[in-house]
């Protein structure tokens, strides 16, 4: 264990408790104060994880930060919030963070999320090679590559991931159990939120009217099911 992890925080007494939990478990640590200097050392430092807080100096939040981030890197994030309302966690999810993390939170519970995120970055992928047509869409898995109507579509990592695990079963209704622990981990199991927001993401991206979907739809209680159409 020996990955660099940039924590974005403005106060200086919650950085230095994060960084000697996280050094204590061989992480190395880097620290930012502000917007401005967390986005630079994403670009120079390239961690391979972000820990970012929402409430920041005025000028950029942490919302705006991931977005900015998102424009030139997909280092996982996970955002460091005071707020557990819904409407703030997706709105980490739209900008582009991986996973939160609530304030208060134990060492513990920090490491844990930690390594729940790179080690879903790193797990090697089945390897599939062929490229799948699904009525309007192209998905190729070893480019990891998407064209929607004839229009190349570009995906999130995550988007992507929850993509391939529906497409790889088409037409079967997949549990939410089985969608989470496949594209999340088996930690996430249980974290019906994450699933929601990232199908709700892959809906505005695939469907020609995404509050009446058709490509993908849900089976109520129990999971989701990319339509294919038999030829």
């Amino acid at each position: 264990m020996n990955e660099k992890i940039l924590i974005v925080d403005d106060e200086p007494r919650v950085a230095r408790l994060v960084s000697e939990v996280l050094t204590a478990v061989g992480y190395r640590v880097i620290a930012a104060g502000s917007a401005k200097t967390a986005i630079e050392k994403v670009a120079l430092e390239q961690p391979e994880l972000v820990l970012l807080d929402i409430l920041l100096p005025p000028g950029m939040d942490g919302y705006q930060v991931c977005a900015h981030i998102r424009e030139f890197s997909d280092v996982p994030v996970i955002m460091l919030t005071a707020k557990a309302r819904d409407v703030d966690v997706l709105a980490g999810f739209d900008a582009g963070a991986d996973d939160y993390l609530t304030k208060p939170f134990n060492a513990k519970e920090l490491v844990a999320r930690v390594k729940a995120v790179l080690r879903r970055r790193q797990r090697p992928e089945a390897v599939v090679t062929s490229t799948r047509a699904c009525g309007d869409l192209q998905i190729n898995f070893a480019r990891r590559a998407l064209t929607v109507r004839g229009q190349a579509v570009e995906l999130t990592r995550t988007e992507f991931d929850l993509l391939r695990c529906l497409a790889l079963k088409p037409n079967r209704v997949l549990p939410h159990e089985e969608l989470l622990t496949e594209v999340w981990g088996a930690e996430y199991r249980n974290d019906l939120e994450y699933l929601r927001a990232y199908i709700r993401y892959l809906r505005r991206k695939i469907e020609i009217d995404p509050a009446n979907p058709q490509i993908i739809v849900n089976s109520p209680g129990a999971g989701y099911m990319l339509v294919c159409p038999t030829p």
